[in-house]
Order: structure tokens, then C-alpha cells, then sequence
């Protein structure tokens, strides 16, 4: 499939993002960080605030990227934002409103594998990239689609409970979408992102009734 835009341009898009948005990818980082340490610290809020979080980076990801950078060399952006920006909300409302996500770190392979995709994400996914040349600005950081998709894959691997389909379709399809750009943008560390899909979709405890959740 020809996309309408190049390698360069799509780079571009990273470096001015990158750029626009400084220093937010550190804070970016930090709240990793908090959702990691409220996997292991559990409280009666914890997988709100996670969910809190997930849905944050989402929306960011809908407006900001898509719709104000990347819609400028691609106009399924367009698209891509409101599908982001409905999976925050979906997040938000499932998790935070209606506490329907619960999340947990146990001893068991489940468990590991999330943790696993957690450190891919925010460390061994940048390290690939710079190792294909992508290095910053012009590089996707965390915040961004693919790092961060993988992130919530890992997120969504270690649920105490059975999680509804529908939560994971969005991230599903990105992740198709996303590993096109391993093959006809040069993105290889993309192919990590369908892996990431599959393993996830082997290894969670899907709710494949689309059960209300109003």
C-alpha cells in the first residue's frame, strides 16, 4: 500500500512534535513511573489513577498528535484522533468512573510478560529505533502512538479481571496499522508493535460479549 507521505516527512512529524512539546516527554516518563509503582503498591485507588493515566495519554495522543501534527502529512489522522481519543474515554470511563479495570501485579507468567512489555516500551523500544538511525527529536518518544500502545498492552496484561473486548480493539487495530510503517517507512522496532497485539491477545483474559457499560 503507497502512503502519501515519506519517510522524511514522517520524521518530520516526530521532530516538530518533539520539539513543540519539550520538556513534556520527561513528565511523560514520570507518570510510567507512577503507574508502575501503583502496580506494586496497591491501594483503593490505584487502578483508578492507572486508568486515569492510560486515558490521559490516549486523548493526548488523539488531539495532539494526530489531529495537530501527524493530520498535517496524512489525513486519516483525522480518523486515527477521534479513535484515540474515544479509547481514552473509554478508559477514563471504565476504569475511573465505573471501576470496571482492576490492575495488579502477581506472580505468575501473565504478570511477567506485562512487565516485560512495560520495559520494552519505555526503554528497549527507543534503544531499537536509535539503532535504526531514529534518534531525537526525529524519532517516536513516549506519548507517542507506537511506544505507547505497547505500554498499555502491558497495562492490560496484568487486569485482576476479565476485560471487555471493546477496550482492546482500538489498540488492536493501531497496532496493525502501526507495524505497515515497519515495512514501507523503515520503522523496524514497529514490528515489535503487532507482536505486542498478538502476545497480548494470547495471553488476556478477554470479556468477548459486548456487555454494556453505562
Amino acid at each position: 500500500m503507497e502512503l502519501p507521505f515519506t519517510a522524511e516527512q514522517f520524521g518530520e512529524v516526530f521532530r516538530k512534535y518533539n520539539t513543540s512539546v519539550w520538556p513534556l516527554q520527561v513528565i511523560f516518563y514520570l507518570l510510567a513511573a507512577i503507574t508502575i509503582f501503583f502496580l506494586f503498591k496497591q491501594s483503593g485507588s490505584s487502578s483508578k489513577l492507572i486508568s486515569g493515566i492510560l486515558g490521559f495519554f490516549w486523548i493526548w495522543m488523539g488531539v495532539v498528535y494526530h489531529l495537530i501534527f501527524f493530520a498535517g502529512i496524512n489525513k486519516a489522522a483525522y480518523i486515527f484522533g477521534i479513535l484515540f481519543i474515544m479509547q481514552g474515554i473509554l478508559f477514563i470511563h471504565m476504569g475511573v468512573f465505573k471501576n470496571l479495570l482492576a490492575f495488579k501485579v502477581n506472580r505468575d507468567f501473565r504478570s511477567l510478560v506485562g512487565i516485560g512489555l512495560l520495559v520494552f516500551a519505555l526503554i528497549a523500544y527507543p534503544i531499537l529505533g536509535f539503532y535504526q538511525n531514529h534518534i531525537y527529536p526525529s524519532s517516536p518518544t513516549f506519548g507517542l502512538p507506537c511506544p505507547t500502545t505497547i505500554f498499555t498492552f502491558g497495562i492490560l496484561l496484568l487486569t485482576e479481571k476479565k476485560i471487555s473486548i471493546r477496550i482492546v480493539i482500538i489498540p488492536f487495530i493501531w497496532s496493525i496499522i502501526g507495524f505497515t510503517a515497519s515495512f514501507n517507512l523503515g520503522m523496524k522496532e514497529d514490528i515489535s508493535l503487532l507482536v505486542t497485539a498478538l502476545i497480548a491477545a494470547v495471553l488476556n483474559p478477554v470479556r468477548w460479549k459486548f456487555q454494556p457499560i453505562l
